[in-house]
């Protein structure tokens, strides 16, 4: 279904990451088309910027999906390292047990 009027949000050759990017929007609520899913074997033959698959959404969602895009893929929601109340040792944010005591991070957020 191709809609009129999309933009292109993002495009990578790396089509799990493409896929990855769909999931992000949809749970956000964004409409999402995909494109060119299927196209990689073309490469070579038809130019690569052609081939790459592609994920297009409203214009008026464009800014949210982009704000979205960077976040997933760059870390935005990184927690910082936290030491375990229980035993002291020292845990890097995205865990919430402490791996050597079993004790929970308790609003070290």
């Amino acid at each position: 279904m191709t809609v009129p009027g999309y933009v292109r949000a993002f495009a990578h050759s790396n089509a799990l990451l493409v896929s990855h990017v769909h999931n992000v929007l949809t749970a956000a609520g964004i409409p999402v088309e995909l494109r060119n899913m299927t196209l990689g074997g073309g490469a070579g033959e038809l130019p690569l910027g052609e081939c790459e698959p592609e994920v297009w959404v409203a214009p008026h969602n464009r800014e949210r999906a982009e704000a979205l895009i960077r976040q997933a893929l760059h870390g935005g929601s990184e927690r910082p390292a936290w030491t375990c109340p229980g035993c002291g040792e020292r845990l890097e944010g995205a865990f919430d047990t402490c791996w050597h005591c079993g004790a929970g991070r308790e609003g070290q957020d």
